[in-house]
């Protein structure tokens, strides 16, 4: 959808008043009404074409620098010894640790195996720890994924399902596509669509501002191959305690 015919849709008269940082009043409120509303917008994480250009130094560099002025826009003293460091650590928490999975020089290296014992049941790794951004105000999504799949005749080392989580996790997200991105990779690994992913996860963008809502959780599953019967399903399902 476009951008004009979103933000029409959203005011409904389509008339445009601008605000100090020159934005049309609309665009303020389409941004406000993607963020609260939790939309996705792509299946894959939307990047730059210019994304890998800079080395990790260059970005921490630069981000280092903005996030310092981010710092005394707000008010904060930097000369204090408890800030001073923080626009570095932020900027190389950004860049090495909480959004390495945008980096495809970061995807794990699985090596898939011969299904030697012949086992054609059902495999679940359940209650992988899931730590994870939401793309629309970069606050934490924790929570649980449970992944599943019957083999093909090739099955996966168990750490590497969650070296798969954590990598698409990390990275700004929306968790209906973390769902399918991690079920999508492992399809294309193990080379089955026989694939359950669900995960359970507590936003503290819900959280920790606008509603305000502690105790919700939000669950998104995506099936595939024999996992669409409703046997098959529900023995997933029972397994995982939902």
């Amino acid at each position: 959808m476009k951008e004009e015919l979103l933000f029409k849709s959203i005011n409904g008269n389509g008339k445009a008043g601008l605000n100090g940082n020159g934005h049309s009043h609309e665009k303020i409120n389409g941004f406000e009404t993607i963020g609260e509303s939790h939309i996705g917008t792509s299946a894959d994480t939307p990047l730059r074409a210019d994304a890998f250009e800079k080395s990790d130094d260059e970005k921490i560099a630069v981000i280092e620098d903005k996030f310092r002025d981010i710092m005394e826009i707000i008010g904060l003293d930097l000369t204090d010894d408890s800030l001073q460091g923080t626009p570095h650590r932020v900027a190389k928490m950004f860049v090495k640790e909480i959004f390495y999975g945008l980096n495809p020089a970061n995807k794990p290296k699985i090596s898939v195996f011969d299904n030697k014992f012949k086992y054609n049941e059902m495999l679940l790794e359940r209650d992988i720890n899931m730590n994870s951004f939401c793309e629309h105000h970069f606050l934490p999504i924790v929570g649980k994924a449970h992944v599943a799949y019957i083999a093909n005749g090739e099955v996966i080392g168990l750490s590497k399902i969650n070296r798969i989580v954590d990598y698409f996790a990390r990275r700004p997200q929306v968790q209906e596509r973390l769902t399918v991105q991690i079920a999508n990779e492992l399809k294309k690994v193990l080379k089955t669509d026989d694939v359950a992913v669900l995960i359970d996860a507590k936003h503290m963008c819900v959280s920790c501002r606008g509603i305000g809502d502690e105790s919700s959780t939000t669950v998104t599953a995506e099936y595939g191959g024999r996992f669409k019967d409703k046997s098959v399903r529900d023995e997933f399902l029972k397994y995982i305690g939902l």
